[in-house]
């Protein structure tokens, strides 16, 4: 059983360090997304720097691969092996042994924990990101705002302990990660989203 936990674990710390954006950047439009915009290689960055198309892309295949990961951490070991590869998926996802531990901000991935945890816990964080992103006009307000309230959501719709605990380990390193955009919002600097060039 004990060796269920750690293939769960493993399994989905390696399958979240391979970074889509990374990947898309360097193979299809022959450049680093790491080194343009925030630096970031998730999402948000993809879409600014190399279009709609790149961002969405990206956004869809961080998702699977936290899908994946806790379809298989579930079929070892319950909603335990799932919490464990889901939290180990954010923590590829952020920091990927394949890419210098220089990955995304979990924001996808997040989005992947949120649907696997419960659709209705999904739904509703998507609906608090749709109404901040757009009120605000950026995407780290609504990336914060929904990082925030899913442990709420969680515990609104009684997914139990193990899922519970995945939703605020995951809120926690998607508002850890997003330290240097809360720094910005506060000194009324960062930036409103643009879609960048497409390529």
């Amino acid at each position: 059983m004990y060796y269920d936990y750690l293939i769960s674990a493993g399994a989905g710390y390696l399958l979240g360090s391979f970074n889509v954006g990374v990947l898309l950047s360097k193979y299809v439009y022959h450049d680093d997304v790491r080194n343009h915009g925030s630096g970031n290689a998730g999402a948000t960055n993809m879409a600014r720097t190399f279009g709609l198309k790149a961002g969405a892309l990206t956004l869809g295949g961080d998702m699977l691969k936290g899908v994946t990961s806790m379809w298989l951490g579930l079929k070892l070991a319950g909603k335990p092996g799932l919490a464990l590869a889901g939290a180990s998926c954010v923590a590829g996802h952020c920091w990927p042994v394949y890419y210098g531990f220089k990955g995304g901000k979990g924001v996808a991935v997040g989005a992947a924990v949120a649907l696997m945890i419960d659709p209705k816990v999904f739904l509703s964080a998507l609906g608090v990101f749709a109404a901040t992103a757009f009120g605000s006009k950026k995407v780290s307000v609504g990336s914060l705002s929904a990082a925030v309230t899913l442990p709420a959501f969680a515990a609104l719709y009684k997914v139990g302990t193990a899922k519970t605990l995945l939703a605020f380990f995951a809120a926690s390193v998607v508002t850890a990660e997003h330290i240097p955009n809360i720094k910005r919002l506060i000194a009324h600097t960062e930036p409103n989203f643009q879609f960048g060039e497409a390529k």
